[in-house]
């Protein structure tokens, strides 16, 4: 009697898998029996992955199609050109690092994917040695593991002239760009991550019109010249890494037109540009409310900053071990701390914005003093010696011609105040 009854309870254990098995439909033959450049519009319900897609068609789950890989593998494999793959749940890939197990790898031509939701996949959307492609209104998230482990959400490797737009990112590891070239990456959404948007080795890039906001660090660029950063908006890369733009050894790099709010620090820039007589520009850009604005590694030269904002940065700018920015060029940039005036009304400072380094020198070079900086022990020595400095002090940023416009400093405060309760609400699902 113990025995039936063993084996009726390890039945019932055994049935809801036996069940759930069965109503996944196998996807692979559908695939199969379709024609070249047909549209596969598939019936509502749950199909069984992974599959590999080996030739031209459209694959269409009019938001009614679930594509489950069991755990195993990516869930679609675009091994064609001129695919389409839209309006699908892709779910539950493998967990395997080494074979980039992705919601859809991509490796071809021409191939489209949008409209898709991928979560539980260890990465996203994978495309290598792949050119031409367009991913796009795709929501994208990772595996629920430790933030290190999770794969990228949108991976290029070897992949040139993609378009990748309109996603929405949340949950996943980095966008990350290796080794590619001639790629536009625009009005894509990114938080809860760790990278928004991290190049290696990949030379003109188009990053424009994103939202990247509560990740570690917003877009890192290592070893890519060329790249064109214009009209992002970057905030809350917090943490002691924290970074809104980062740069390592990169060239000829256009930031424009940027917003980069609330981060530990704005920019970072270390002996970049790097190649012989190239400049990174930087213009029109809001850098605004950082513990600090810009950190420069060292007092290397080659940047140029034009009419950008520096507003209510806890520490404008920031150069380690002592060293100067006074090598870069600095024109027509407004300063809050400013102290100047405008008697003419010609909307330039009369004299000078000068930065000079004084007592606060102490919180950049000994770590530990870092978190007394804005104290009133700090600040109270910061004046004594602004009043009668006992050490001849170094100027770090001179600024010829600040500009005096606070009447659009002021709109521009306001209007990121509007958008940081924006961020607020989206991070509580309200």
């Amino acid at each position: 009697m113990t025995g039936c009854f063993n084996k009726l309870v390890l039945l019932m254990l055994l049935t809801p898998a036996v069940v759930l098995a069965e109503a996944l439909t196998p996807l692979q033959p559908l695939i199969d029996n379709a024609d070249e450049g047909s549209t596969l519009l598939l019936e509502p319900g749950n199909y069984a992955g992974p599959v590999l897609i080996d030739k031209p068609l459209t694959l269409d789950g009019q938001g009614k199609v679930t594509v489950d890989a069991g755990g195993r593998g990516s869930v679609i494999v675009v091994e064609t050109d001129g695919a389409v793959i839209r309006n699908l749940h892709l779910t539950n890939s493998g967990e395997s690092h080494n074979d980039i197990d992705s919601g859809v790898q991509v490796r071809g031509r021409f191939n489209v994917i949008s409209d898709n939701v991928i979560d539980n996949c260890l990465f996203g959307i994978d495309l290598q040695q792949s050119e031409n492609n367009i991913v796009r209104r795709n929501r994208i998230s990772s595996k629920p593991f430790e933030l290190g482990t999770r794969g990228d959400a949108i991976r290029l490797w070897y992949s040139f002239d993609n378009k990748v737009t309109d996603n929405i990112i949340s949950d996943s590891r980095d966008t990350v760009v290796w080794y590619s070239a001639n790629n536009t990456i625009a009005r894509n959404t990114a938080y809860d991550s760790r990278y928004s948007l991290h190049f290696m080795y990949s030379r003109y890039n188009l990053v424009e019109e994103n939202r990247y906001y509560n990740n570690t660090v917003g877009v890192f660029l290592m070893y890519s010249d060329g790249v064109v950063l214009k009209n992002n908006y970057i905030a809350h890369a917090s943490g002691s890494t924290g970074v809104g733009i980062g740069f390592k050894e990169t060239s000829d790099v256009t930031v424009e037109g940027n917003k980069i709010l609330y981060c530990a620090s704005g920019l970072y820039i270390d002996i970049s540009p790097f190649q012989p007589d190239t400049i990174n520009t930087f213009s029109n850009n809001l850098i605004a409310y950082n513990g600090i604005g810009i950190r420069f590694l060292n007092d290397w030269k080659g940047n140029e900053f034009r009419e950008n904002r520096f507003i209510d940065n806890l520490t404008q700018v920031v150069v380690s071990s002592g060293k100067t920015a006074s090598r870069n060029l600095w024109e027509g940039n407004h300063w809050s701390d400013y102290e100047g005036f405008d008697e003419d009304r010609d909307g330039v400072g009369d004299t000078p914005y000068e930065l000079y380094v004084y007592a606060d020198r102490l919180w950049q070079d000994v770590p530990y003093a870092q978190f007394f900086k804005g104290s009133p022990v700090l600040e109270v020595m910061d004046f004594l010696e602004r009043l009668a400095p006992f050490t001849e002090p170094r100027i770090l940023v001179r600024d010829e011609q600040p500009s005096k416009q606070r009447t659009l400093a002021l709109v521009e405060e306001q209007t990121q105040v509007k958008d940081s309760l924006d961020i607020l609400r989206e991070s509580l699902g309200r």
